[in-house]
């Protein structure tokens, strides 16, 4: 039987079907929550476009929905919000039909319940230019919790919650590897052995808990960020945002195993790739000196990279020898 097609179904009998089985309810448009008169509401949008944010030669469709949904729920806890609404639109250039759209849309629907989203929307337009992938999140921080947000303040601790440059080591693989499949090579031995850098890249994780579990012990950060664009451009935001300097520690980074030996192979710095890099989908929090102990205790799976410092410092990463070299990012004015 030939696969259905969009044509076929129709735009709107093609988003009621998808959202079959799903416990959330199709066309439910606008999408709206419920607020107390004191929260803090944010709104994230973030677009994903086939040929420069992906590649479908390589990425699985259910997990390209799902990481399109983390990359805009890293942004909600990041700010100590809670998520609420998710509203998608997807638009599918003519290779496409139905059913990877279906696999697609599994992927979104997988994250929008592991992330407690409250509601689900979705819209379907064509593409001439490959698949868009558009992700529109709403959250809420409750007043109490955005009033007990210290101001940053120098030495205040730079954190992060995994490892870094891994995301961007990931996809290097996956880029040799389609070359040398397009030249008659299908070799997997390469992929199983860096697997997990693969899966960095591919299916990032981010714990749904984070931020009830900052709350539940009263652990608030002065500043919080997700890290997807590199290291050094997440550093930068927080200085340009907070007034201060900050201070990074190139032996403090934290690294999947095998990204020195990976390094190695494609000649590749992980330091670079973890400063430089994209898609590491990490939590960066600065957390006041004074609740070290606390953090340090309950928040195992982050490590504690830098601090914030003088204006005068600016942003500098720190050798083991003890250099301080100035961070350069793409889409920033050199220091």
């Amino acid at each position: 039987m030939a696969d259905t097609t969009f044509e076929q179904l129709g735009r709107v009998e093609a988003i009621r079907q998808l959202f079959e089985g799903s416990s959330f309810r199709a066309f439910e448009e606008p999408l709206a929550f419920t607020a107390k008169a004191s929260d803090v509401i944010v709104n994230v949008n973030k677009t994903l476009l086939e040929g420069m944010d992906f590649d479908l030669v390589y990425f699985p469709l259910k997990h390209l929905g799902y990481k399109a949904v983390v990359m805009a729920t890293g942004e909600i806890y990041a700010a100590m919000a809670h998520p609420k609404t998710l509203s998608v639109t997807l638009s599918v250039s003519a290779k496409l039909d139905f059913k990877h759209i279906s696999e697609l849309w599994s992927g979104v629907v997988s994250a929008a319940k592991e992330f407690g989203y409250e509601s689900l929307g979705l819209d379907l337009q064509p593409s001439k230019n490959g698949l868009v992938v558009c992700v529109n999140a709403t959250g809420a921080a409750s007043k109490i919790t955005a009033a007990r947000r210290p101001k940053p303040l120098s030495k205040d601790l730079v954190c992060v919650s995994g490892a870094l440059g891994a995301a961007y080591l990931g996809m290097q693989v996956l880029e040799r590897e389609r070359v040398k499949f397009e030249n008659g090579a299908n070799d997997q031995k390469a992929l199983e052995q860096y697997k997990m850098l693969v899966g960095s890249y591919l299916k990032p994780e981010l714990s749904s808990k984070v931020v009830g579990a900052l709350e539940d012990d009263q652990i608030y950060p002065s500043k919080g960020y997700f890290v997807t664009k590199g290291l050094s451009d997440t550093v930068k935001k927080l200085s340009r945002d907070t007034g201060l300097g900050v201070k990074i520690y190139a032996d403090k980074i934290p690294f999947e195993g095998n990204s020195f030996a990976l390094g190695k192979e494609l000649d590749i710095d992980p330091v670079s790739a973890a400063m430089n890099g994209g898609d590491d989908c990490r939590l960066l929090f600065t957390i006041p000196i004074l609740q070290l102990e606390k953090f340090r205790r309950d928040f195992q799976t982050f490590d504690i990279i830098g601090h914030l410092a003088q204006p005068e410092v600016g942003t500098v990463l720190v050798t083991p020898d003890g250099v301080e070299l100035p961070m350069k990012a793409q889409g920033w004015a050199e220091e």
